[in-house]
């Protein structure tokens, strides 16, 4: 088998629309070898798409489906709907695969496919690498016939399972009456059913980002644009504030004075929460490499591990998946509950959080603040040719920097995976040493000489 990706990346298939790999010739092919690869047995066999609010989507969609039906699955098309939603339904309905379409928190030209097994998860890099080989294969011999062409059809109540869905994982008897939370939803997958589920639990809702077009979803809000959501979290003086990215798999929060509680804070506030309640499956958190010392130190005073992986949610699960933890996630804020969902979800996070708010009683200022994080700086250097972190001058730079550093500080260099980049990041109690450290590495770096 051909093991060569050309078209999957650390989380499916992403690129400019019409554009490859994002065409409707690449999405059909993708449709057709998915779909194969997925009958498995004499059942009618079904995938369920969702999608977020981009233009492109449509195209997208409309080629998946052509290509899912001539494979001979059924489609059930759940329209605009969060990526922990399509991964719920997918386990749900008994799916045998599920589709995402979707590039996250990027800017509106650009889309993606994500794929999901019928256990809710994504998919393996295994089954990723066998899809694309029947991509390239010649499939014609293997479609339907006439008479077995898969069926097209709306789930016309997605967004009220997913609702309850949400709903449930807050705690039993429990309302938010009282309080009054800003929601900004990136224009984007959640724009419907994240105000909703807020609203039905009791909460006053102040909508904002709630209003796609096409084109404006994570333009200027969302997560990754939190600044609005802080001011309008003042400007009403709401309690808190949430902020989704465009397909609604992570989420940033806003404390009542518009300061901004990132992922790191989230995990740390949800841990010892559940800590206590005895929640947590096992006495450990996942995170990335990413995730501040500060994390770390305040995790092991509750007497628990954070065990790290490499940056990518779906590393994340992995891992949580392999040593049985519940609970785990990003600094960008992709939370993963595992009780819950199987994928990050930021409504069911901010739900968890706002639990906490209610149970303890305090501000959001004063709750959700739970450990001081170190100093801690990202810089990126572009590169031109083969990768710069194996010459021996950068090899010995990064060897002195560590031994600087000692116990006290950390050194993370990676390569980008859609750029020549590499992002050099540290992390240490004096933040002058963390700028020193910074600088001496890229300039090594920018310096390093291939050996002749």
């Amino acid at each position: 088998m051909n093991t060569t990706r050309r078209y999957f990346g650390t989380d499916g298939i992403r690129g400019t629309a019409n554009t490859s790999p994002m065409t409707v010739e690449v999405a059909q092919k993708l449709g057709q070898a998915a779909g194969l690869h997925f009958r498995r047995g004499s059942h009618r066999h079904r995938v369920v798409v969702g999608k977020d609010t981009r233009l492109s989507g449509y195209m997208i969609e409309c080629a998946l489906v052509a290509g899912f039906l001539s494979a001979g699955m059924d489609v059930t098309l759940a329209g605009p709907m969060p990526t922990p939603a399509i991964a719920m339904l997918t386990r749900s309905l008994r799916a045998d695969l599920g589709v995402m379409i979707s590039a996250s928190h990027n800017p509106f030209g650009d889309n993606g496919i994500k794929l999901f097994g019928p256990d809710g998860f994504k998919l393996s890099d295994r089954e990723e690498t066998t899809i694309e080989a029947l991509m390239g294969a010649d499939l014609s011999s293997r479609l339907a016939s006439p008479s077995e062409i898969g069926r097209a059809s709306r789930l016309n109540d997605a967004a009220g399972r997913y609702v309850e869905h949400a709903k449930a994982s807050f705690p039993r008897g429990r309302r938010l009456d009282g309080l009054k939370i800003v929601i900004d939803c990136a224009h984007g997958a959640a724009y419907r059913v994240a105000p909703t589920a807020l609203w039905e639990l009791g909460a006053d809702v102040i909508r904002i980002g709630c209003a796609p077009d096409g084109v404006n979803i994570n333009e200027g809000c969302g997560s990754t644009h939190p600044e609005s959501l802080c001011e309008a979290v003042v400007a009403h003086g709401a309690d808190l504030g949430i902020a989704l990215d465009g397909d609604a798999d992570r989420m940033l929060l806003a404390d009542e004075t518009g300061r901004l509680i990132d992922g790191d804070q989230i995990i740390g506030l949800i841990a010892r929460s559940w800590a206590a309640q005895a929640r947590l499956a096992t006495p450990s958190v996942v995170a990335t490499v990413m995730s501040n010392m500060g994390l770390e130190r305040f995790l092991s005073s509750l007497g628990l591990d954070l065990v790290r992986t490499a940056v990518g949610d779906r590393y994340v699960v992995e891992r949580m998946r392999e040593g049985g933890a519940n609970l785990g996630g990003e600094q960008s804020g992709h939370v993963v509950l595992s009780d819950f969902a199987t994928t990050g979800d930021g409504l069911v996070a901010a739900l968890q959080v706002l639990a906490v708010l209610i149970e303890d009683g305090r501000p959001a200022s004063e709750v959700c603040s739970v450990f001081t994080p170190f100093p801690q700086k990202l810089k990126n250097i572009r590169f031109a040719g083969p990768s710069p972190l194996k010459l021996p001058d950068v090899e010995a730079a990064r060897d002195a920097i560590v031994a600087r550093l000692g116990d006290g500080g950390r050194l993370v260099l990676r390569e980008s995976g859609t750029e020549p980049l590499v992002r050099v990041m540290v992390e240490a109690e004096d933040a002058a040493i963390v700028e020193a450290a910074v600088d001496d590495m890229c300039a090594a770096i920018q310096n390093a000489r291939v050996p002749a």
